[in-house]
């Protein structure tokens, strides 16, 4: 039965409603029907605004408050139809029940007022899980990375999309799929890390999920975005096209390739003065008719108007509408502005129709794949009752996800776990008590109901402090923040010692808080000058350090942070990347030993505060160089690195071949044992290096890795299968990807420094192309004897 308030079936029967038509056939029936206003609407989108967001404070997206187009009501911007809606969901706290029948009025509206009843492709944002008031709050991506587990993000991945298909939606704006260059990048914790591979492996999966329940997923940012110069959100990035080739482009290439990818999202940036958005090679050239893309491209948020505004390459919003347009910019996010002024350019023209149709074309293939096309379309029809945004389920894989992206940097002192507790515990550190500081600048809490005030959080979150006392109830356990989260405030300092010499152990937290645009610590907009920890933490650490009492410190934090100064003084150190709703008592198992941890960096956590840009993926000369410079990039804990509670032995590297042809591929097999006291998993990771080579390449790169579970003595065998397109690069000639000749080394490891064991390989023959069929991936399997 349908919703009171769901459209209802046309009663005119168009040739585009038979749905034994391809979707293709179907977009064509309704373009050759259509007028150029109707073409136009479909390209664009409406926000819906309400009285209650005069009152909230900042905006969710940059430059709201200048750009936004909130007077325009929406009968009028939808007369002709309409592409997208914009987050009904995600602006406000919208109770489940109000906001699916609001956006079934919306869906009403253009079923039966407008002439041809296409309805609109309702998106979201869904980084940490569904931007929705109630939904779980899943840890934040840069957290994914720490897991090393595909699987796992597939399956959160499910869940938040069969939660957004409840609801009504089709579209949902993630995964981020930029690749980590500066840690002081705001938006660091948004990302899977630093390694294009990993990335592109864990944002595969995610799409894999979510596109698994129906709901599009959409990649972002298209492409450069986070090498901003100075690590300035929105800054111009300067990068050479080989970087930008091989580094930037490749999880994209993956996501479209091998996820099938829906939709794509461009950067705000330019890269060496061309705009993302207007950049044809970019969103046509290589998406379309290289990667083979069918989905569409959609800007976003006033990414089309910042051509003309920002980037000063258009004269007109007009200019910068059909600039974007030809470019391969599909839908116009959030609001129609730009694309709006694009008819008086078609009929003087300026502007080819033929290059609205295509647009409008990828359009209706979209919506006719959704079914937004057939004559008796209608969402969902789920009680409000019957939909939990937050179920037992959901909780249960943020809770697994948060367990495995749990890093034990260092333990030195053999302190954790702790299973037999000291009699006292100070948990000291203003994290301690800011639930806040376990979600992303994407979940709902932090991007849209602090707006509102009230410390209200939508969902149920135990904070650190509750955690420790409830995991270990024998204790006396005291608590002193010492200082805020951002203010340099310096005078709880006193205080926090004093509770740190009382006590037989220090729990020390610190970290980030996320926001928007400077109201936080990490986010969108809350770029930093240096890898100090924000505030007076610094202080604060070293402070309680100096007392002597044994310390566990633990950071939770949206990028890595220079834990140099504390690292030899500190008995143990964790790290947790924004672990979610369920990150504080995950984090409590980690510490008592309930939970083995297994996480590993997915981003380096560099010794000093200010060698930045810099990450694991440089040539020699972007390392070490004694006796060239007197700066040591070199970082406290490697790419890669994380302890255990067990030990992992490595043993019998094996290669199938040793020489193998330019499109050949050989296997490489490792035995690896558990030699510890308890079950555990190890992450298995493969390097490779290339001796020499007609450009600089990186020192090594991951080219494979696999998660493997064994118990206590417990041994299992784990193979790579390595195609030599696993080794190509972009060469001399910037637009070729090559597989050259040459030696390589496969190195096998726990982290990108701590490798176990190493083969040599050669690849015989003449330089090979790398087409755009080549092999992205490197499949594993583990073999148990």
């Amino acid at each position: 039965m349908l919703h009171p308030a769901a459209p209802q079936p046309s009663a005119t029967c168009w040739p585009w409603h038979n749905t034994e038509l391809s979707p293709e056939a179907r977009a064509e029936l309704i373009l050759a029907a259509m007028t150029l206003e109707e073409k136009l609407a479909q390209l664009g989108s409406f926000w819906p605004r309400a009285e209650e967001d005069k009152a909230a404070e900042g905006n969710i997206a940059p430059l709201e408050d200048e750009m936004s187009d909130s007077g325009t009501d929406f009968a009028v911007a939808s007369e002709h139809g309409l592409g997208h809606l914009t987050r009904v969901f995600g602006s406000r706290p919208t109770e489940v029940g109000p906001g699916i029948d609001q956006l079934l009025a919306y869906q009403n509206e253009l079923t039966t007022r407008t002439r041809l009843g296409i309805p609109a492709i309702a998106h979201e944002e869904c980084l940490t899980g569904l931007t929705a008031l109630g939904a779980t709050v899943y840890p934040a991506p840069i957290a994914w990375g720490a897991t090393w587990s595909p699987e796992l993000i597939e399956e959160m991945a499910t869940a938040i999309g069969r939660d957004m298909s409840s609801l009504g939606l089709q579209q949902g704006l993630a995964p981020l799929l930029d690749v980590v260059r500066d840690y002081r990048w705001g938006r660091v914790e948004e990302t899977v890390g630093e390694d294009p591979y990993l990335v592109g492996s864990i944002g595969t999966a995610y799409v894999r999920g979510l596109q698994s329940t129906g709901v599009i997923a959409t990649l972002k940012h298209f492409a450069g975005y986070p090498a901003s110069r100075a690590a300035r959100n929105h800054g111009p990035v300067s990068m050479g096209p080989r970087e930008f080739a091989d580094i930037m482009l490749t999880p994209f290439e993956m996501a479209v390739r091998e996820g099938r990818a829906d939709s794509v999202m461009n950067s705000y940036s330019d890269v060496d003065g061309i705009p993302a958005a207007t950049d044809h090679s970019l969103l046509t050239r290589t998406l379309r008719e290289n990667w083979g893309f069918e989905g569409t491209v959609v800007s976003d948020y006033w990414s089309i108007a910042f051509v003309h505004t920002m980037h000063k390459v258009a004269r007109t919003l007009g200019e910068a509408g059909a600039a974007t347009l030809a470019a391969g910019i599909d839908v116009e996010l959030p609001e129609t502005a730009a694309f709006r002024e694009l008819a008086p350019l078609v009929d003087d023209g300026t502007l080819p129709i033929s290059v609205i149709d295509r647009a409008v074309r990828r359009v209706l293939t979209q919506k006719a794949r959704l079914g937004l096309l057939d004559a008796n379309w209608a969402p969902p029809s789920a009680s409000a009752d019957d939909i939990d945004l937050d179920s037992p389920a959901n909780r249960a894989i943020a809770r697994n996800v948060a367990e495995k992206s749990i890093i034990l940097l260092a333990n030195d002192a053999g302190l954790l776990p702790l299973r037999t507790p000291p009699a006292s515990i100070a948990v000291v550190g203003p994290i301690a008590v800011e639930p806040r500081s376990m979600f992303g600048c994407y979940s709902f809490p932090n991007h849209v109901l602090v707006r509102y005030g009230g410390g209200q959080l939508g969902v149920e979150v135990t904070s650190i402090l509750d955690a420790v006392r409830g995991e270990f109830p024998a204790a006396r356990i005291d608590h002193v923040s010492g200082v805020p989260i951002m203010a340099a405030v310096t005078e709880g300092i006193g205080e926090a010692v004093e509770a740190a010499r009382r006590a037989d152990l220090v729990l020390l937290t610190v970290g980030d808080v996320a926001g928007l645009f400077g109201r936080g610590t990490s986010g969108e907009g809350c770029d930093t000058e240096t890898l100090d920890l924000p505030g007076a933490q610094p202080a604060l650490v070293d402070a309680v350090l100096s007392t002597g009492t044994p310390t566990v410190l633990i950071v939770i934090s949206g990028r890595p942070y220079a834990l140099g100064a504390y690292a030899s003084r500190a008995a143990a150190i964790v790290q947790a990347f924004m672990p979610g709703e369920e990150g504080a008592e995950a984090l409590a198992h980690v510490l008592s030993g309930a939970v083995n941890p297994s996480g590993k960096l997915p981003v380096s956590i560099p010794a000093g505060t200010g060698i930045q840009p810099s990450t694991y993926l440089a040539p020699p000369l972007g390392r070490w160089s004694d006796g060239i410079s007197n700066l040591d990039p070199t970082p406290l804990y490697p790419f890669g690195h994380g302890l255990s509670y067990t030990a992992y032995e490595y043993s019998d590297l094996r290669l199938t071949d040793h020489a193998i042809a330019p499109d050949g591929m050989l296997t490489a097999g490792v035995s690896v044992r558990n030699t510890g006291p308890c079950a555990g998993d190890e992450i298995v990771q493969v390097y490779l290096s290339d001796h020499y080579a007609q450009v600089t390449r990186p020192v090594r790169q991951l080219v494979g890795f696999a998660r493997v579970s064994l118990a206590p003595g417990e041994e299992a065998r784990v193979e790579f299968d390595l195609h030599a397109d696993r080794t190509a690069f972009t060469g001399i000639d910037p637009a070729r990807r090559i597989v050259e000749p040459g030696t390589f080394t496969l190195s096998v490891g726990r982290s990108s420094e701590d490798l176990a064991l190493t083969e040599h390989f050669e690849i015989v023959g003449e330089v090979r192309d790398a087409t755009v069929e080549r092999v992205l991936s490197t499949p594993a399997r583990v073999v148990r004897a």
